[in-house]
């Protein structure tokens, strides 16, 4: 396997291959360029996300700044928004759903290091000093709203239609249609009917 074939897989790889260096390089200098245009250069910020992130529906938007190592690793669905300081660390598969609606200050993060520092640093592996690494997908289904600052860690999987309360740092799996907050992430209740604004009367 490449080195790329062991990162997707969630195997254990050199993140100083050369390919992958190239391909982050890439998505680096797209990332800047994006965060360096104005909201009404849209054209060109199409363009740049178009190669950023192939894989995407329609209606994706990204208020920038943003961040991706990869971006050819994430996958979006239609209607997507993403609010100031979205940060994408791909190294395994990021899938995003549709009707999306992200916070500002949002972590998607993939990565995954070894516990023990003997494993964690550097090492001789053939002549050459290598730290490996590996990662773990993770998914937020369709219909999630991610309010500020919140993290969501590899492996996890977040269930349709739910709302993660901002500042929660998302450790396990979130089951569909409820409200979680907190560090780590915890169900606090089902989003129920209860839940519809025009009950609110407050609000009118």
């Amino acid at each position: 396997m490449t080195n790329e074939e062991k990162m997707l897989a969630g195997k254990l790889y050199d993140p100083e291959d050369a390919s992958l260096q190239e391909q982050r390089t890439k998505a680096h200098r797209l990332c800047q360029e994006y965060n360096t245009l104005f909201d009404d250069q849209t054209d060109k910020r199409r363009q740049i996300i178009q190669e950023l992130i192939p894989n995407q529906g329609k209606d994706v938007f990204f208020q920038g700044p943003i961040f991706f190592d990869y971006g050819s690793n994430t996958q979006i669905g239609d209607h997507f928004y993403a609010n100031f300081n979205l940060t994408v660390l791909d190294t395994c598969p990021v899938i995003l759903g549709d009707n999306e609606f992200l916070g500002p200050n949002i972590t998607l993060a993939t990565p995954m290091h070894a516990l023990l520092p003997a494993e964690r640093n550097l090492h001789e592996v053939a002549g050459k000093q290598v730290a490996f690494e590996y990662g773990k997908p993770l998914r937020i289904e369709n219909n999630c709203w991610l309010g500020s600052n919140v993290v969501v860690n590899g492996g996890v999987t977040i269930g349709a239609g739910s709302v993660i309360g901002s500042g929660s740092v998302v450790t396990r799996d979130i089951p569909a249609g409820v409200l979680a907050v907190g560090n780590p992430c915890r169900v606090l209740r089902p989003i129920t009917e209860a839940d519809r604004l025009e009950l609110k009367k407050e609000l009118w």
